[in-house]
């Protein structure tokens, strides 16, 4: 009898986002590059040989992204001129993830600063122009001081 195979978002998450990317391999290898993704093994190709779908796992918690190419008839949030979505992962070291990411010449969004919210964050803008936040969280935060602190914005 066959063993199912158990797919990683079985095992670790119960949502995944799946993002489209125009060009999947130059995204595999950036997001690699810049954040420090591993490629998992469920890499499909189409007849040309283009990568039509692929996964990564993020290094810190193992949770996974899915990406694929829809078609020709695809445009990407840099060619719509919008974000479409963000993803806001969290990280253990975000000050070293922030460096290592910039060394990959990201669009940066918003620059590394402590939030009123008790984490400190940065985002990006990947080459399609989907939008990456990391962050880590560096103090507690009461719902009361959470009120304030964003009436006073």
């Amino acid at each position: 009898m066959k063993k199912k195979r158990k797919t990683p978002s079985s095992e670790t998450q119960r949502c995944v986002p799946y993002l489209l990317y125009k060009d999947v391999g130059k995204a595999l290898a950036w997001l690699n590059k810049a954040f420090g993704f591993t490629e998992l093994g469920d890499r499909f190709e189409g007849p040309d040989g283009t990568i039509q779908h692929a996964a990564m796992t993020i290094p810190e918690g193992g949770e996974v992204i899915m990406m694929g190419c829809p078609g020709p008839k695809y445009k990407n949030p840099k060619k719509l001129g919008v974000a479409t979505q963000m993803l806001y992962i969290y990280v253990d070291q975000v000050d070293k993830h922030f460096a290592r990411a910039r060394k990959a010449k990201p669009k940066v969004v918003n620059k590394l600063e402590d939030t009123f919210y008790g984490h400190r964050r940065y985002g990006v803008e990947d080459p399609e122009g989907h939008q990456w936040f990391f962050a880590q969280q560096i103090r507690e935060v009461s719902s009361e001081e959470m009120q304030r602190a964003a009436s006073q914005r």
